[in-house]
């Protein structure tokens, strides 16, 4: 074994390096299964180092546990060190409206210096790993800010990107992608049928495709995450909170966390809690029937498929969730949940942070965020707990979204109908929508 070995999730087999995983079409070329387990021969005491250096730099300060050989291959723009915050108000929220003790910490992706989203990351390790492997053409089907963040990275790395976007994404994702000057594919249809269009281009010229959420490049880069809150957090979270496409998230820090449970450094895992949105939930529904009958036998792997579903957050579309027996298990492992919280509520909440903390959230964001209210509200915070939320995006990621924050606006005529007003009037108005 080299740095690292690839090894197949159900058979054991062991594939090299990431040369031969792509050779082998990203597969198990013994079973033919896509999830791997990425083994490192760095002494994982390295990892205790790293956070002890508190280096702070990006994602490639944890460069002896990530698929890539030479250093000279990475691609980052200071990408992954982004900052934990302590949002008080939701503390105080908590404990006025439902008698809870909690500390709630943010994890702002939107400080992030590539596109500003949670797919940095994952977009420069995959863009560092493909440079380093000669890769020159490479394909993606999104509903969004994954196809902004690998057009962004895979420029910088001079590889070509063909990427598959659903009709409904928005215009700033994919005005965003073709600035950088890769190639987009707008398909008549929704997420599932950008995949398949997607799928058949990179088999008809022979390109590499990513690997969607269990793609061992995205990871690794993503269990990084587990670590950096490690170096800032004084204790590990106990909830973790995300919106939830496809998962990649919970998939990520379960693999940071297994891979450095020798080392003591966190006694627990976290209570996942994943969040859809009311218009496209296949995953919740699932779970919420699943839950209602005991979780019998063979519930995970039964879950709706939601057809073009039409919602207001395009990144977040993902209407037949094949990730969803991986999800489900691992949220039922944690005695997590999996909630929706409504569309209709989405500005609500972008407001309350605006106004609170002078920081202007996307709309996937708003959904994360608004799953911890409705998680104070169904019980599933609880005192003692150190919550999470990982905030996707800025408002950067759709303009459109930050015209519909507008409610403070009068229209007039005349001076006469201009009053001063206090800025503390809103509190109680914007608390009260998010209830």
């Amino acid at each position: 074994m080299s740095k690292f070995q690839l090894v197949c999730k159900s058979c054991g087999h062991i594939t090299k390096d990431m040369s031969e995983w792509f050779d082998n079409n990203q597969k198990c070329s013994a079973c033919g299964d896509k999830f791997v387990n990425v083994e490192y021969s760095t002494d994982i005491n390295r990892v205790k180092e790293i956070i002890d250096s508190n280096r702070g730099e990006s994602v490639f300060d944890y460069f002896d546990f990530l698929p890539l050989k030479d250093k000279s291959n990475i691609i980052t723009s200071g990408e992954g060190a982004i900052p934990v915050e302590h949002w008080d108000f939701l503390d105080q929220f908590a404990k006025e409206n439902y008698g809870i003790d909690c500390k709630v910490n943010v994890y702002r992706n939107d400080l992030s210096p590539g596109t500003g989203t949670f797919k940095d990351v994952a977009a420069s390790v995959a863009a560092s790993v493909l440079k380093e492997n000669g890769v020159k053409q490479f394909a993606i089907a999104s509903t969004g800010n994954i196809a902004s963040a690998f057009s962004y990275y895979l420029a910088k790395a001079g590889i070509s990107l063909a990427v598959f976007i659903p009709q409904d994404a928005l215009m700033a994702n994919e005005a965003e992608i073709s600035s950088y000057g890769q190639k987009v594919f707008r398909v008549k249809g929704d997420y599932a049928m950008a995949k398949q269009v997607a799928a058949a281009y990179a088999e008809k010229h022979n390109i590499l495709i990513s690997g969607g959420n269990i793609d061992p490049m995205r990871v690794e880069a993503k269990k990084t995450m587990a670590f950096e809150w490690i170096r800032q957090m004084d204790k590990f979270p106990t909830v973790y909170i995300q919106a939830l496409s496809g998962g990649t998230g919970p998939i990520a820090i379960d693999k940071a966390l297994d891979d450095i449970k020798e080392l003591n450094l966190v006694n627990h895992y976290p209570r996942y809690i994943m969040v859809q949105p009311d218009k496209c939930n296949p995953m919740t529904l699932g779970w919420e029937k699943a839950k209602a009958n005991n979780f019998p036998e063979g519930w995970l792997s039964d879950y709706p498929i939601i057809d073009a579903p039409v919602t207001k957050v395009p990144t977040l579309a993902t209407g037949n969730p094949a990730t969803f027996p991986i999800i489900a298990a691992l949220v039922h492992k944690s005695k997590g949940e999996m909630v929706t919280f409504e569309e209709d509520k989405m500005l609500d909440i972008a407001r309350l942070v605006s106004y609170k903390k002078h920081v202007r959230i996307g709309p996937a964001s708003t959904i994360g965020l608004g799953g911890f209210f409705e998680s104070l509200k169904a019980g599933y915070i609880k005192n003692g707990d150190v919550v999470l939320v990982n905030l996707g995006e800025g408002v950067r990621r759709a303009p459109e979204f930050m015209e519909e924050m507008i409610y403070t606006t009068e229209h007039v005529s005349h001076v006469d109908e201009c009053k001063p007003h206090d800025i503390k009037n809103y509190e109680q108005q914007l608390f009260d929508a998010v209830k």
